[in-house]
């Protein structure tokens, strides 16, 4: 072997290969990372990602549970789709023997799982001020929306009866029947309109996951407290728990148990 081709071995066995190159970009940078492996940095990203998924995954299953629930989708449908109950606006309604002119928000129809939602809506739109007047007529529906709508007319005092509106814009009778009951209790003052009725029942609440009984009770309970809060006798307790089927309150019944507070005189 002369000395050039000892001297070429000695040169191809300094020049680095594959893993020698790999050697070298090490030792040029000692901070880099192997391929193919995460920083610690990355990893902690990768978990956060991983767990804001997983809640946003939980909060949608719950809400679809929630939405799938029938009581659920009737309170979407009453508020937004089609309200169970219609309203218009009266900016000087005659009140007859009383002998003043008041705005009236007049509402009818039955009381759906959205009502008391759908009425703070109409009474911000209405703009009334204390004195002014919530005129009913309904014969009833949900219990627990029409307490939240007279705890609502009771906080802005307002003023309720029982009637509708004729063609020439004068109250004429109407009537208003089970859970609406409880919406006109919550007036400041409770009109009594001549004509117009007021029916009472007993309230029953059936479930099949709850003893019907207890549940019942509770909410003779609950409608006790209320009407008691709103000045009305525990008598008008008595005449609902006595019927399942409507009972009509005569005038001076209902003036007896507080639930009139002002009777109109017949014009």
């Amino acid at each position: 072997m002369s000395f050039n081709d000892r001297r070429n071995d000695r040169d191809n066995a300094l020049r680095p290969g594959p893993w020698g190159a790999r050697a070298e970009a090490v030792q040029a940078n000692p901070e880099a990372k192997p391929a193919g492996r995460l920083s610690q940095r990355a990893r902690t990203n990768l978990f956060k990602t991983a767990c804001f998924v997983l809640i946003v995954l939980g909060t949608l299953i719950q809400a679809f549970k929630d939405l799938a629930r029938p009581e659920a989708w009737a309170y979407w449908k009453d508020l937004y789709v089609s309200p169970s109950m219609a309203s218009s606006v009266l900016t000087e309604t005659d009140l007859g023997a009383l002998g003043q002119r008041r705005s009236a928000l007049v509402i009818s129809g039955p009381i759906g799982a959205a009502s008391a939602s759908w009425f703070r809506d109409r009474l911000t739109e209405a703009h009334l001020v204390p004195g002014d007047l919530v005129l009913l007529s309904s014969p009833g529906g949900d219990l627990q929306q029409a307490v939240i709508m007279g705890e609502v007319i009771r906080a802005r005092g307002l003023t309720t009866a029982v009637g509708a509106i004729d063609r020439s814009g004068r109250i004429k009778p109407s009537y208003c029947a089970s859970a609406c009951v409880l919406v006109y209790a919550g007036g400041q003052k409770r009109l009594g309109v001549e004509d117009s009725k007021l029916g009472v029942h007993r309230f029953v609440t059936r479930g099949s996951e709850k003893d019907p009984v207890a549940e019942t009770q509770r909410t003779a309970g609950q409608v006790l407290g209320y009407m008691t809060k709103m000045g009305v006798s525990s008598t008008v307790v008595e005449a609902m728990s006595a019927t399942s089927d409507i009972r009509w309150l005569g005038a001076n019944e209902a003036l007896a148990m507080n639930l009139i507070t002002d009777p109109l005189p017949a014009r």
